[in-house]
C-alpha cells in the first residue's frame, strides 16, 4: 500500500504503471466508497495506461482530517498528490464528488488536466436543503441508519435482488465510511457551483451516467454536458449511480473510444 502526507492529511494511493509513453489516467471515487470501487475497470486499462487512484481524506484508508471539508480541500489534495507524483497532462475521471473534484482540479490546474471523463455527477449537485438534512440524519443516528435509501439511488433493482453478496459488501464500504468524512464531504458537495466554470472548460470531455442512476440523474449529467463546450454525453444502459460496478466493460469501453478519439484528433494520446 502507498500513503503520502498531502496538505496534513495521510492520502492512500495507488500507482500502477505502464510502458513509457502511456498516458496517465487518475481516478476519483465517489461519496461513500474508496478506490476500490474501480478495480474492474481498471482491470481492464492496465498496461494501455498509468493509473492513479486514491482514497479522499476522510475515506477509505486515508485521514479524516479536519471537517467539514471545502471543494477547496479535496481539489487541493488531489493536485498536492499529483505533483508529488509528478504527473502532468493526466486524464482525470471522476465520479460523482470525484466529478466535482476533476472539475475543480481543471479551474484550479489546468496543467495537470489533458481530458475529463465525467461519470454521475454535475456542474452542482442536490441543494442545500437535501444535503443539510443528510448531514443531520446522519450526525443523528449514523449513516446505516439511512443507507437504504443512498443504495437505492446507487444500484439499481436488479443489481440490489440479484448481486446480493456484492451488494452487502458495498453497503458495508458505505457504513463504515468515517461520519465526519461523509458529512464533511457531503457539506462540500452542498457548496460546490461549477455552473460557471463548466461553460469554459477547453479539454476533451465525456459525460456518462448510468440510464438508472438516482443520485445524478441523466437529465442533470446532460444538462452539465451541454454547458461544457462540444462535450460528449452517454447513456449506460442497466446502471444506475455506479456503473463502475454495474457495467465496468461498457464503461471502459466508452473510456476507450473516447481516448481513441484524443489519439485520432491530437495524436498526443497514446
Amino acid at each position: 500500500m502507498q500513503f503520502a502526507e498531502i496538505n496534513g492529511v495521510t492520502l492512500h494511493y495507488q500507482v500502477i504503471g505502464a510502458p513509457e509513453g502511456k498516458p496517465v489516467m487518475v481516478f476519483s471515487n465517489s461519496l461513500g466508497t474508496d478506490f476500490r470501487i474501480w478495480r474492474d475497470v481498471i482491470v481492464r486499462l492496465a498496461g494501455d495506461f498509468a493509473i492513479v487512484t486514491y482514497d479522499k481524506r476522510g475515506h477509505g484508508l486515508s485521514d479524516v482530517g479536519h471537517s467539514p471539508y471545502t471543494m477547496g480541500d479535496h481539489v487541493a489534495d488531489l493536485a498536492g498528490l499529483l505533483d508529488l507524483l509528478n504527473v502532468k497532462d493526466a486524464i482525470i475521471c471522476g465520479l460523482s464528488v470525484g466529478g466535482l473534484i476533476a472539475q475543480g482540479l481543471y479551474a484550479s490546474r489546468p496543467d495537470l488536466v489533458r481530458a475529463l471523463i465525467l461519470c454521475d455527477t454535475g456542474h452542482r449537485i442536490g441543494t442545500h436543503d437535501l444535503w443539510n438534512g443528510r448531514i443531520d440524519a446522519i450526525e443523528a443516528a449514523g449513516i446505516e441508519a439511512i443507507s437504504e435509501q443512498i443504495l437505492e439511488r446507487w444500484f439499481t433493482e436488479d443489481f440490489r435482488s440479484n448481486d446480493k453478496q456484492a451488494f452487502a459488501g458495498y453497503r458495508n464500504m458505505l457504513c463504515r465510511t468515517p461520519v465526519a468524512g461523509y458529512t464533511g464531504t457531503a457539506a462540500a458537495i452542498r457548496d460546490a457551483d461549477f455552473t460557471e466554470q463548466a461553460k469554459v472548460i477547453d479539454v476533451p470531455t465525456l459525460c456518462v451516467v448510468g440510464d438508472q442512476d438516482g443520485a445524478t440523474t441523466p437529465e442533470l449529467v446532460g444538462e452539465m454536458a451541454k454547458l461544457i463546450p462540444d462535450a460528449r454525453y452517454q447513456v449506460i444502459a442497466n446502471a444506475g449511480h455506479l456503473p463502475c460496478i454495474e457495467q465496468p466493460v461498457v464503461l471502459t469501453d466508452a473510456i476507450k473510444a473516447f481516448v481513441d478519439l484524443l489519439s485520432a484528433e491530437t495524436g498526443t494520446v497514446n
